[in-house]
């Protein structure tokens, strides 16, 4: 993949990999990318998912067992918060203060629609992303004065590998055009993410901007 990115855009390409719910491991990823590559403009924390403790090999993709507000086991909260809060919390940390400094920078957090209602199942999920919501919220105030815009991107039903592997779909709404019934495509998501990395949006900071077809249509 980065090989193919690098061909086709005519850019350097960084792979680095580690453990997102680790402080020190983040630091250490941050200072690999500023060796090789300097300063970070853009910042798009991606990391997350519906996934216990036993991991996306398991059943259903990793969806926890007991997977409701009250049934699901100790260990898998915290994994599931830790998955998909800690690790947007530990990037943004590392990376708005050079941001700051510059008086510069993106920040683009990847929530999601579960986490602007109630559900009876995937509560953990559900709150785990309302966290990131309210947390990108908080930073966006206090990252005004920087000139640094911080927004979130809230995906509905997204036809992913992880998310067909994690649950029965609907063949009918599996189109691309004609109705907005439907699921979502990755190429969707990212074509948001990249309104929100560039200059068009550089006065819009703290939005959850929902790409989801209308399927919410309430305010966020």
């Amino acid at each position: 993949m980065r090989r193919r990115v690098a061909a086709k855009f005519g850019v350097t390409c960084l792979a680095v990999q580690g453990d997102l719910t680790d402080w020190n491991v983040v630091q250490r990823l941050v200072e690999e990318i500023h060796q090789q590559l300097g300063p970070i403009d853009v910042l798009i924390n991606n990391a997350g998912g519906d996934i216990g403790t036993k991991g996306v090999s398991a059943e259903m993709a990793g969806k926890p067992d007991g997977n409701d507000s009250v049934n699901i086991s100790v260990e898998d909260i915290k994994t599931v918060m830790d998955r998909n809060f800690l690790t947007c919390v530990f990037c943004c940390k590392a990376v708005a203060p050079e941001m700051m400094e510059r008086k510069s920078g993106k920040i683009i957090n990847i929530g999601s629609i579960a986490g602007l209602k109630g559900l009876p199942g995937a509560a953990i999920y559900a709150s785990s992303k309302a966290a990131v919501h309210e947390y990108s919220r908080c930073l966006a105030v206090q990252l005004r004065p920087y000139d640094i815009n911080v927004n979130v991107i809230a995906p509905g039903d997204t036809l992913t590998e992880r998310y067909i592997a994690s649950r029965e779909t609907d063949d009918s709404r599996k189109v691309h055009e004609g109705t907005l019934d439907r699921y979502g495509w990755p190429e969707e998501v990212a074509t948001a993410v990249e309104f929100l990395a560039g200059d068009a949006s550089r006065f819009i900071t703290g939005e959850v901007i929902r790409v989801d077809g209308g399927s919410q249509v309430w305010p966020s």
